[in-house]
């Protein structure tokens, strides 16, 4: 699993600026999330990671055996107007992997998201639960070192919220590292071992989750946690 050491990132768009000197120390094991306010800089900050944006100024450290392999699962999955398969087929691309290589490892991640049946089914009649759990599948049939996950339950009722949980538990389980933006507190202590607090583009505290959780130190964290905040989030990114 890789370990992931952010530095004074910065980060502004249209004069907004999002990320202000952020720092912060990830571990390689198991589940970590971030976790503040509307604005905090929380997806900014997994999109940094991933590679999607480029800070201003700062540096982006992970640190493994080798390459890593990263996946992202956003908040509204951006799926292809093809099958399940042919979506889950396509991240493998990358991977130069023969035809009916890149096919069988397909079908096999979508039988573990309990996608199997669906193979066939275009990607956008599948109903919201299942479109996550087909981005879930995508990013697990590349075996990532590392899975980025952006609110991936927010929109979901709680059953399909409870199927998405227990895969990307599952996932950390198999030896991805995880880091995950929420806003569901109940979601973060069932989930994560150690949590992020940003508050104005910056990591204010971290801390094992339920030692965090039950005893901030932070005033922006007891803020955010008793659903008082006394500063002005931004509007550009969360």
């Amino acid at each position: 699993m890789p370990a992931i050491e952010l530095r004074d990132l910065v980060l502004s768009r249209n004069g907004v600026t999002i990320l202000d000197g952020l720092s912060a120390q990830i571990p390689a094991a198991g589940i970590t999330a971030l976790i503040g306010p509307n604005g905090a800089g929380k997806s900014a900050t997994l999109r940094v990671i991933d590679g999607l944006l480029a800070p201003d100024a700062g540096s982006v450290r992970i640190v493994g055996e080798g390459p890593v392999r990263r996946a992202f699962v956003f908040q509204r999955p951006a799926l292809l107007r093809a099958s399940a398969l042919a979506n889950v087929a396509l991240a493998l691309t990358p991977l130069a992997l023969s035809r009916d290589e890149r096919a069988r490892r397909a079908q096999a991640a979508l039988a573990r998201v309990g996608l199997g049946d669906r193979a066939a089914a275009p990607a956008t009649r599948l109903s919201g639960g299942e479109q996550q759990r087909l981005a879930l599948a995508r990013a697990w049939a590349v075996e990532p070192d590392l899975l980025l996950a952006d609110e991936p339950t927010a929109n979901l009722d709680p059953g399909a919220t409870e199927l998405v949980e227990g895969l990307i538990a599952e996932i950390a389980r198999q030896g991805t590292k995880v880091v995950l933006v929420s806003h569901n507190l109940a979601q973060v202590t069932r989930l994560a071992v150690d949590v992020v607090v940003l508050a104005r583009g910056r990591a204010v505290e971290q801390g094992p989750t339920r030692a965090l959780l039950t005893s901030p130190r932070a005033p922006e964290t007891r803020a955010y946690i008793t659903g008082e905040l006394p500063w002005t989030s931004f509007a550009a990114a969360s």
